[in-house]
């Protein structure tokens, strides 16, 4: 038998959290002392407290914890409770992270209106290159969800060519379609091959006769502020996007941050 001090300690819970689930009836102590008051428990009820404190963990009520406890479920049927809040709570959470991901984002590219130099915007014509793609669907063009998507296409475009023996001959290029259910990404690597040289698609992007271009230095999930600062140079220079913007990667290492990225979208004058 253990004083409820004891259990406390044995349970990680707090003395008045017993006392507590003690009067809604949800954990009772073994025994009463008559005289004194005193609470004190059994050693296997800590299977009892160990049930209530992972079911209000996982975002259960009391009351409903009792309920759950009452109907005296088997191990197997707890643990599939448990599993399943456990998957919404997951989701919940990843949810949240992305909302956190785009608002400071947003944070980011309002913090640095005005502040990046416009003057780095070159126009220029861009060549035409053989690709060797992959491709995907994005929900939309934030960072958040592009970079979950480009990333994987990459790693396993860099696969595939190693398989089929081919060499990039060019650094790599991304560019982007907006489709009816969101963004079809590009991730394309510059080659020679002939198309079917392995498992992967081998496209001629063409040349842009007229690009606005900017050098974005950092990772591509802070690349908003750049994009922002070209659009707005090309609507007070007289221009109109024709396009969206191809992504030149011309230095890609282990860090991110040190990225270098030409930003090159397709102009006209207005």
């Amino acid at each position: 038998m253990f004083s409820i001090g004891d259990f406390a300690k044995h349970g990680r819970v707090s003395v008045r959290m017993l006392r507590h689930y003690d009067e809604i009836g949800l954990l009772r102590p073994a025994r009463v002392d008559p005289f004194t008051g005193y609470r004190t428990y059994e050693g296997a009820q800590l299977a009892r407290l160990n049930r209530i404190i992972a079911l209000k963990d996982l975002g259960f009520t009391l009351v409903q914890v009792g309920g759950i406890l009452d109907q005296k479920v088997s191990v197997e049927s707890l643990r599939g409770m448990l599993r399943l809040r456990q998957a919404e709570l997951e989701a919940a959470i990843a949810a949240d992270t992305t909302r956190l991901t785009r608002v400071a984002a947003r944070l980011r590219t309002i913090e640095s209106e005005g502040l990046m130099p416009s003057d780095d915007v070159v126009v220029k014509s861009v060549p035409g290159v053989r690709l060797a793609e992959l491709s995907g669907l994005a929900a939309s063009f934030g960072p958040e969800d592009i970079s979950p998507v480009i990333q994987p296409l990459y790693r396993e475009l860099v696969r595939r060519l190693e398989l089929a023996g081919v060499v990039p001959s060019g650094p790599p290029v991304a560019y982007y379609e907006d489709v009816p259910d969101g963004v079809l990404v590009h991730a394309g690597m510059t080659v020679s091959c002939a198309p079917g040289a392995g498992d992967f698609a081998v496209t001629d992007l063409p040349g842009i006769d007229q690009a606005a271009t900017i050098v974005h230095r950092g990772s591509m999930d802070d690349v908003m502020p750049t994009g922002q600062t070209l659009a707005r140079w090309i609507d007070d220079n007289g221009y109109r996007s024709t396009g969206y913007s191809r992504e030149l990667y011309l230095e890609c290492t282990d860090e991110r941050d040190r990225w270098v990225t030409e930003l090159q979208e397709p102009i006209t004058l207005a």
